[in-house]
């Protein structure tokens, strides 16, 4: 039986958008295709008729949060390539934000909740294009003198690890007190990626 509060649209985005709310509020723990269904108001099996099982669902919600993150970073860079002498911090920063505003949805995309990533191509394609347009924007900013030579690859794994991981410091605040009291998140990051 169908709740009365889910009445037209996409019912896979709906149930997606479901998801990312529930992993903002309750975690992983509370993530079920059963709470989503509630959470939208269709009956328990609705879910099943886009996703066949819980890890269907992960593998939507994280390819959704890398399309945006890739968006995001997108925009970035088309904002600042032309006017910026620091772009990666400019990224970065982008980069931070993301994880900022939706820490469950962040978390999630970088967990390894999902087990069989090449299950799902389309997660697996968008993934992909993310590390695609990092790679992009390192060969653009050596090229532009801002980023030293070397191999693309090492370079994007360093900048990527140090960005992440402020980031995973930052949601956690993990950071000691005295670390941040005379500097904004913003700066220190600047710092942490040169």
């Amino acid at each position: 039986m169908t709740s009365k509060t889910y009445h037209h649209g996409n019912l896979k985005e709906a149930l997606i958008s479901a998801g990312l709310e529930i992993l903002s509020e309750k975690g992983m723990e509370g993530l079920s295709l059963r709470n989503v269904a509630k959470r939208v108001g269709v009956s328990h099996t609705a879910p099943y008729n886009h996703f066949s099982n819980k890890q269907a669902l992960l593998a939507a919600i994280s390819t959704a949060g890398h399309e945006q993150l890739h968006q995001t970073v997108l925009d970035t860079f088309e904002k600042f390539k032309h006017s910026s002498t620091d772009i990666i911090a400019e990224i970065a920063w982008s980069y931070l934000q993301f994880a900022l505003d939706d820490p469950g949805r962040f978390k999630l995309m970088f967990s390894g909740a999902l087990e069989e990533e090449r299950d799902h191509p389309e997660y697996l394609e968008t993934s992909l294009k993310n590390i695609a347009l990092l790679e992009e924007i390192i060969a653009f900013c050596q090229n532009k003198g801002q980023l030293e030579e070397g191999k693309v690859e090492t370079i994007a794994i360093r900048l990527w690890s140090s960005v992440h991981g402020f980031a995973h410091l930052a949601l956690e605040d993990q950071f000691p007190k005295e670390y941040i009291q005379d500097q904004s998140l913003k700066e220190l990051l600047k710092i942490a990626i040169s």
